[in-house]
């Protein structure tokens, strides 16, 4: 890539990961599973005892394999960094994941893109836990305040008897863009998956979220919870969706958007649905706006309308 030498992107993206809230030390550690990687370009990818990382490089992105062995029980969270430096590009992810019966692991992803004004991110995950197996996913985006990029996550999930699937997306960092977040799991029996979205929008942002879930086991639980805040001219839809199809399975939808702003649009629509009667599914949406009390409090401390209005947000979204 013209004006990026494989040394200076990966300092970049150390440097960027580490405005984004990352540890960068652990992209330096070689006792640590990692991978990063700039656009199409693989800069890293360590594995460690009981966990491979298998990666190929495509035209717009790269084909990621990540497995868990059975029984294994990664000690240290695993570190994945995507994302593109200049102001232009387009990075196509698609990922397959294997964490076999047993295991259990903790990644901790953030996407990074600092200068984005003409830029698309896509990840396309397919992802298979496996029974009693246990994968929490925390994934953290950086955006610069330019607003010109796209994020189209897209996951499906199949948790296996027993297993557990925890994720939290939050973008709360620079302006969001457009947002276009659509995860669907299916839980087994016993099984429990819980999907967390956390947003902050500003500007022109385009936030939309799409969540699933089947309880189609025995016993199965899920959550699917939202948190997000607009200002501005921002505007978000979230869709909530939870299926309870066998018995005893419990499910959860839970949704808060706060509204900053008379031209802030902010729309919520939960669905849960229950096929047998012995199953049971909830859900609570509310859209309000941020106490005017709480912002005139942190005024008088010392801090602008603006200020105050983040302070309220982080707190709200942490």
């Amino acid at each position: 890539m013209i004006g990026y030498s494989v040394e200076k992107e990966y300092q970049g993206m150390i440097d960027a990961y580490e405005r984004a809230g990352g540890d960068k030390s652990a992209l330096q550690s070689r006792d640590v599973a990692k991978l990063v990687i700039h656009e199409n370009r693989v800069l890293s990818a360590d594995s460690v005892k009981g966990l491979k990382i298998e990666t190929k490089e495509t035209e717009t992105g790269v084909n990621v394999n990540f497995i868990i062995e059975e029984g294994a029980k990664i000690p240290r969270p695993v570190h994945l960094c995507f994302g593109i430096l200049p102001k232009e590009g387009l990075q196509e992810i698609v990922m397959k994941v294997d964490a076999q019966d047993n295991s259990e692991v903790h990644v901790i992803a953030h996407c990074i893109f600092p200068k984005a004004v003409k830029v698309i991110h896509k990840m396309d995950a397919d992802i298979e836990i496996g029974n009693n197996a246990k994968f929490d996913y925390k994934e953290t985006h950086y955006h610069g305040e330019f607003g010109g990029i796209e994020v189209i996550p897209k996951a499906r999930v199949k948790v296996g008897k027993g297993g557990v699937w925890q994720s939290t997306f939050a973008l709360s960092q620079g302006l969001v863009g457009k947002l276009d977040y659509d995860f669907e799991v299916t839980c087994q029996e016993k099984a429990v998956a819980e999907l967390i979205v956390k947003a902050y929008g500003k500007g022109s942002d385009d936030i939309k979220i799409w969540e699933k879930i089947y309880l189609n086991g025995t016993g199965a639980r899920g959550l699917a919870k939202s948190r997000l805040v607009l200002s501005d001219k921002a505007k978000a839809e979230v869709r909530g969706e939870t299926y309870g199809n066998a018995p005893h399975a419990r499910g959860h939808v839970d949704c808060i958007e706060l509204v900053n702003g008379t031209e802030a649009v902010a729309r919520a629509i939960p669905i849960v649905s229950v096929t047998d009667g012995k199953a049971k599914v909830t859900h609570e949406a509310a859209i309000g706006s941020i106490d005017r009390k709480q912002i005139e409090t942190l005024m008088a401390r010392g801090l602008d309308e603006d200020e105050a209005v983040d302070v309220i947000v982080r707190g709200i979204l942490r």
